[in-house]
C-alpha cells in the first residue's frame, strides 16, 4: 500500500479511539484494584459492567473486590516487634551480607564482624529466654549494619531465622536481642493453566507457586493420578499465598479448584465443618475416601511392623514392613480402597502377590495369596471391598496368612497406624452454609477470570495502540 492512498483522517480517528478504550479499562481495572469491601471471608471486586457476565459461566454473578491480607500467627513464646520500623532506621547505615558456613558459631561470627568480647558475652547472655545460640543453621543469611562514621562500628546484626522472622543483635547504644515479624501478607492469588509437560513444570513456567503443585495432589489424590495428567487437561484455582516483599514464601489454602481430566470435570471446595476436613465436592462429599480397617476377617495378627524381624523362614534378620493376619486358607481378601491394580503375578518370597495404587499417594499389596479374584487383570480398576483374592501360604511361608503392606508416597507405613481420612458427607445442619461457601468460592472464581480478561484485553488495545 502506498502512503498516498492512507486515510490518514480515518486511522488518526481509531487511534485515538483505540487509547481512549485502553485508557477507560485501565481506569476501570486501577478502579478494581483501589476498591474495598468485605464479603465473607473473601473481598470481591465491585462489580465492573453487565456485559462482563456474558463472558462468564451463566450459574456464576460477577462481584470483583480486594483480596484480604491476614498476618500468618507466629510460634508461641516468642516477643516480637514489626520489622517495618526498625528497617526504615537502617537505611542510615552500611550493609553487609553473609551467611552461616560450617563450623561458625555466635562467637566466631560476631567477632569476625567486629564486636569485642565482651559485647559477645552480653549479647550471649541477653539472648537467653529469645533465642538458642545453638539454633544457628549453616546456610542461613544474616546481615550486619555499620555506623557511616570512621571507623565505623558495628551496629546490628540481624539473623534470619526463618520465613517469618528475623533476630536483632543490637551493638548501637545499649545491648539488645529482639525477635522482629516480617511483614508478611496472605494474599488471594488465581491461577489457570492448560497442561502441557506436567503440573510442576507448567505452574512455574506461568509464574505461580510451585508449591501450588503439591496442595493440588493432596485435594485431588483419591479421585486423580497426578502422573497420569494428558496433554489438554486443564485446571483453576483461588488460592491463598504467603507474600513478603514480592516474594512468595509459602501457599495456603486452596479456596476453590477445578480440574479438567479427560472428559471429567472434578471440582474442589474449601469448607471448614469441624470435622478435620477441608476439601468437598459439589455435593457435598469429602474429596477423600475412607480405607476398610482391615483387607479381610482374620483370626489374629501374627506378626507385626518391624524393621528388624526375624524371619521364620530365612532365619534372617530383616525389615518385616507390613501386618501379617492369620486366617484359614482361602478366606477372601478384599481392596481396602478404590484403586487400579498394578502388579498381579508370583514373586519368589512374596509368593501369590496383588498391588493396587489407590492414587498418587497411596498404594496397597497383598502377598502369598492362595488364589486370584476370577478374571483380575493388571489395568482393572477395583472398588473398596471387592475380592481381589483369597489367602494362601505361597512364596515364603510358613502357614496360611495375608501379608498386608502400604506405602504412602513410595515409603512403607504400618497399616494399623494409618490414620484412614474422614470420608463423611457435609452434616444436614451445615448443608445451607456450605452451599453459601460453594458460591462465593465460584463468584470469587469468576471475580479473578473477569480481571484476566479485562487485563488480557488491555494488553491488546495497548498493541494494537501502538502498531495499528
Amino acid at each position: 500500500m502506498k502512503f498516498s492512498e492512507i486515510d490518514w483522517k480515518s486511522a488518526l480517528i481509531g487511534v485515538v479511539a483505540t487509547i481512549v478504550v485502553a485508557a477507560a479499562i485501565l481506569s476501570v481495572v486501577k478502579l478494581f484494584d483501589s476498591c474495598q469491601r468485605e464479603e465473607s471471608d473473601l473481598q470481591v471486586y465491585e462489580q465492573v459492567s453487565q456485559g462482563l457476565e456474558a463472558q462468564l459461566s451463566d450459574d456464576s454473578e460477577v462481584e470483583i473486590s480486594e483480596v484480604s491480607e491476614v498476618q500468618p500467627s507466629l510460634p508461641q513464646g516468642l516477643e516480637t516487634e514489626d520489622f517495618s520500623e526498625l528497617e526504615v532506621a537502617l537505611n542510615n547505615f552500611e550493609k553487609r551480607d553473609g551467611k552461616i558456613k560450617s563450623g561458625d558459631y555466635f562467637s566466631t561470627i560476631m567477632s569476625r564482624l567486629g564486636a569485642t568480647q565482651p559485647q559477645i558475652y552480653e549479647l550471649d547472655q541477653k539472648a537467653k529466654g529469645v533465642f538458642d545460640m545453638r539454633l544457628f543453621k549453616v546456610g542461613y543469611h544474616y546481615h550486619a549494619y555499620y555506623t557511616k562514621e570512621e571507623p565505623a562500628r558495628l551496629a546490628y546484626m540481624i539473623y534470619e531465622q526463618d520465613n517469618l522472622s528475623y533476630v536483632v543483635f543490637s551493638l548501637l547504644d545499649s545491648l539488645s536481642v529482639r525477635t522482629y515479624k516480617k511483614d508478611i501478607k496472605t494474599e488471594i492469588d488465581y491461577i489457570e493453566l492448560d497442561i502441557s509437560l506436567s503440573l510442576w513444570s507448567d505452574l512455574v513456567e506461568k509464574g505461580a507457586p510451585g508449591l501450588l503443585a503439591i496442595k493440588l495432589s493432596d485435594i485431588y489424590a483419591w479421585s486423580i493420578d497426578f502422573f497420569g495428567l494428558q496433554k489438554g487437561d486443564s485446571f483453576k484455582a483461588v488460592y491463598e499465598k504467603s507474600v513478603y516483599k514480592g516474594e512468595v514464601l509459602g501457599v495456603g489454602d486452596v479456596l476453590y479448584a477445578e480440574f479438567h481430566h479427560g472428559e471429567k470435570v472434578y471440582k474442589a471446595y474449601y469448607y471448614d465443618d469441624g470435622s478435620g476436613n477441608y476439601y468437598w465436592n459439589e455435593n457435598g462429599e469429602s474429596m477423600r475416601k475412607a480405607f476398610l480397617k482391615a483387607p479381610l476377617s482374620y483370626t489374629r495378627i501374627s506378626s507385626g511392623f518391624s524393621y528388624s524381624r526375624r524371619h521364620p523362614v530365612t532365619r534372617k534378620v530383616r525389615a518385616h514392613t507390613g501386618i501379617d493376619y492369620a486366617a484359614p486358607s482361602g478366606t477372601e481378601v478384599m481392596s481396602i480402597g478404590d484403586g487400579v491394580v498394578v502388579f498381579k503375578g508370583f514373586k519368589t518370597q512374596e509368593g501369590n502377590m496383588v498391588k493396587i495404587k489407590h492414587n498418587s499417594v497411596y498404594t496397597s499389596a497383598y502377598l502369598h495369596l492362595s488364589k486370584y479374584a476370577k478374571n483380575l487383570k493388571v489395568g482393572d480398576r477395583v472398588s473398596q471391598g471387592q475380592v481381589i483374592g483369597y489367602v494362601g501360604s505361597t512364596g515364603y511361608s510358613t502357614g496360611p496368612h495375608l501379608d498386608f503392606r502400604i506405602w504412602k508416597n513410595g515409603t512403607p507405613i504400618n497399616p494399623l497406624k494409618m490414620e484412614s481420612p474422614p470420608a463423611n458427607p457435609i452434616a444436614e445442619d451445615k448443608k445451607d452454609d456450605f452451599i453459601r461457601s460453594q458460591q462465593e468460592s465460584r463468584r470469587a472464581a469468576s471475580t479473578f477470570q473477569a480481571r484476566t480478561i479485562l487485563m488480557q484485553t488491555v494488553e491488546v488495545i495497548k498493541k494494537d495502540a501502538v502498531n495499528p
